[in-house]
């Protein structure tokens, strides 16, 4: 997969920026005027931003501020933007060292944990959509909250009808371009191991990622009857960040969930639910003893973002480089599978 790149066009630029400071975890606040001054430009043609670039009236135009119009400016005139090489030495390396987990990385057609600004995201979804394209992604799972995780903005029923037409609306455009994004949701495994959605709305789904978000400190038993209960319910595909542990980040550590994981892998390999080998950096979710556990029980995978920005889609590099280490079959990863043979399997 390549990595979203700079063609030296002022819109390629604000979007770099937006997406190298995304990948490294900046606070939302720092990357919405970048994005905000793409779209700007983006409808206006070549010669209209140069004029305005030559004559300084670039913050005339909403969604442009001083800092945006001088990376504009600096593009429009053959530049490479200062801020854009700030940002591409700080945040532009490799997210691994040694080229570790790039061969497994180039098997992935897509990603099956995805948020947008529906939920807790920072950006709409097309823009998620395109920036996965870019990635070389053949597909992306949309799965925003459901709705008892109301800090996160969880979709009701409701909210979850109107995404899917703006799903299906957005495929209606990319389809050419042979990328397809697929229906699906974040929902929350509830204290008795139901999920948080209708059964009429989860089977209007393609992919369903079940997670444990509340009561993480759970007595093991309990936790443990919780999460088999979910792992065998028919819409459940995938089991997501297993222990909800926190190992570094801006919202501090958090420790692994207690339950018996064996007990939980066998009924993953029993039901055909993979395990998410979750890549965001303050989760690496499942711990590695758990990985080699789940490896050993015979348990699918899958290698996800749990992307919230375009730029941390990018993520699943750590979780391939982490899968390879562990000696996990391809075959056994399911976004390495085409989008027909994905959609078999997560069918209820």
């Amino acid at each position: 997969m390549t990595e979203q790149g700079y063609d030296g066009t002022p819109v390629a630029a604000l979007r770099r920026i937006a997406f190298l400071l995304e990948r490294g975890r900046a606070d939302s606040y720092k990357v919405k005027a970048y994005r905000g001054a793409a779209a700007a430009v983006l409808p206006l043609a070549p010669d209209e931003i140069a004029a305005r670039a030559a004559a300084g009236t670039l913050t005339e135009l909403p969604g442009v501020g001083a800092s945006t119009a001088r990376v504009i400016a600096e593009a429009v005139a053959g530049r490479m933007p200062d801020k854009l090489a700030e940002v591409e030495e700080q945040y532009g390396a490799p997210l691994t060292a040694d080229g570790a987990g790039t061969a497994l990385r180039a098997g992935l057609r897509g990603d099956l944990h995805s948020h947008s600004d529906w939920s807790d995201g920072g950006s709409p979804i097309e823009e998620m959509a395109m920036t996965a394209m870019e990635l070389g992604h053949d597909y992306l799972v949309l799965t925003d909250h459901s709705p008892r995780l109301k800090v996160a903005r969880g979709l009701s029923a409701e909210r979850l009808t109107r995404q899917l037409g703006v799903v299906e609306a957005v495929n209606a455009h990319l389809a050419r371009a042979g990328f397809r994004l697929l229906k699906g949701i974040e929902v929350d495994i509830l204290d008795d191991g139901s999920l948080d959605q209708t059964e009429e709305m989860l089977a209007r789904l393609e992919v369903r990622v079940a997670s444990v978000h509340s009561k993480l400190a759970m007595d093991p038993e309990p936790l443990t009857r919780r999460m088999v209960a979910a792992v065998r319910n028919p819409f459940t595909n995938v089991l997501g960040h297993c222990t909800g542990r926190l190992v570094t980040g801006n919202r501090g550590t958090r420790a692994e969930s207690r339950f018996d994981a064996r007990t939980v892998f066998e009924a993953c390999a029993e039901e055909g639910v993979a395990v998410e080998i979750n890549s965001r950096p303050e989760r690496r979710d499942p711990p590695t003893r758990l990985l080699e556990l789940a490896r050993d029980a015979g348990c699918l995978f899958s290698i996800d973002s749990d992307a919230h920005a375009p730029g941390q889609l990018d993520y699943p590099l750590l979780g391939c480089e982490r899968a390879e280490a562990a000696g996990i079959d391809a075959d056994r990863i399911v976004n390495t599978w085409p989008v027909e043979r994905l959609l078999e399997w997560a069918r209820p």
